[in-house]
């Protein structure tokens, strides 16, 4: 069986910082004190195969949309290895919508995006219209859309670009059940041509009846993952005695898990090594990138 996508020892960090100007200072170097990291994905690894339909469950702040971002090419890993065998599509609300144009230009962009030609184009545009059935909305700016509407909109243009992988992250959560019912038809499609699905949700009857294996994900870490109804049950369970807790024990609780999510990184303790001449010629250094960059600043906010 094919591998399509590998995940091994996946970490994704986002940079915390008190002030903006420590975020200047560290994008130049010239703060020697150690970062502080929150760690969205922590040390994830799985293979998934052509064929598969992969369920993604956690609760909010788990990590889930991180990963879809990562599957869909939006973001990289910060630490760790991924391999992607095919052309993704991430489906989430407004993702790769231009809030400026109209839906009809937007999926005009979105496919040219994904190596459609003008003629491949102009003839999915009528089927993508008719699948998001938002009307003369199609000729709003896409601003004005409801989140419902930009779903819509972004589900049929992605489904139409014939992806090898697709993304779904909480597309459905936000449409009608009439809507929602379609898009589970044609992902059913999909699955049936062979193609490998990541779908996102918080519907464990979804999740029960649509995926072949389940990635439950908490606090940044796979919790467990296997076959979907039995993923889905522990997960459950989870939630139920989560939900059980009371407040102050909630907390208490999210507190603890958060808090494994942080990290020091102490980037610069190399530089302790260093003599102050040493470290003289880094400032220096550092002075000749950033003046450039502020006197051209200042000619453009005169008008020069």
């Amino acid at each position: 069986m094919m591998t399509k996508v590998i995940f091994k020892n996946v970490f994704k960090t986002f940079e915390l910082h008190a002030k903006k100007s420590e975020k200047i200072l560290n994008l130049f170097s010239l703060s020697k004190k150690p970062v502080k990291e929150f760690m969205a994905l922590k040390d994830i690894s799985f293979e998934v195969y052509e064929g598969e339909t992969i369920g993604i469950v956690g609760l909010n702040g788990s990590g889930k949309s991180t990963m879809s971002n990562i599957l869909g090419g939006v973001i990289q890993p910060t630490e760790g290895s991924l391999y992607v065998n095919g052309e993704t599509s991430l489906i989430a609300i407004s993702a790769g919508l231009n809030g400026a144009l109209t839906g009809f230009e937007n999926i005009e962009l979105k496919c040219m995006m994904h190596g459609l030609t003008k003629k491949q184009i102009k003839k999915a545009t009528p089927s993508i219209i008719d699948f998001a059935d938002i009307g003369d909305y199609i000729f709003q700016p896409v601003k004005d859309y409801s989140s419902g509407m930009k779903s819509r909109l972004g589900f049929a243009i992605s489904v139409h670009t014939n992806p090898d992988i697709l993304v779904i992250d909480e597309a459905l959560s936000v449409g009608d059940s009439t809507f929602t019912q379609k898009c589970l038809q044609k992902m059913e499609e999909f699955k049936k041509e062979g193609k490998t699905i990541f779908f996102i949700s918080h519907s464990a009857s979804q999740m029960r009846s649509f995926c072949d294996r389940v990635i439950w994900l908490h606090y940044g870490m796979v919790k467990d993952i296997g076959e979907a109804s039995k993923t889905v049950d522990n997960y459950q369970k989870f939630t139920k005695w989560f939900n059980n807790l009371n407040e102050t024990d909630k907390k208490k609780h999210k507190k603890e898990m958060l808090g494994k999510q942080v990290r020091i990184n102490d980037q610069f303790k190399s530089l302790k090594k260093y003599n102050k001449r040493t470290d003289v010629k880094e400032i220096i250094k550092n002075i000749l990138v950033i003046v450039p960059v502020v006197v051209m600043g200042i000619l453009v906010l005169i008008g020069i």
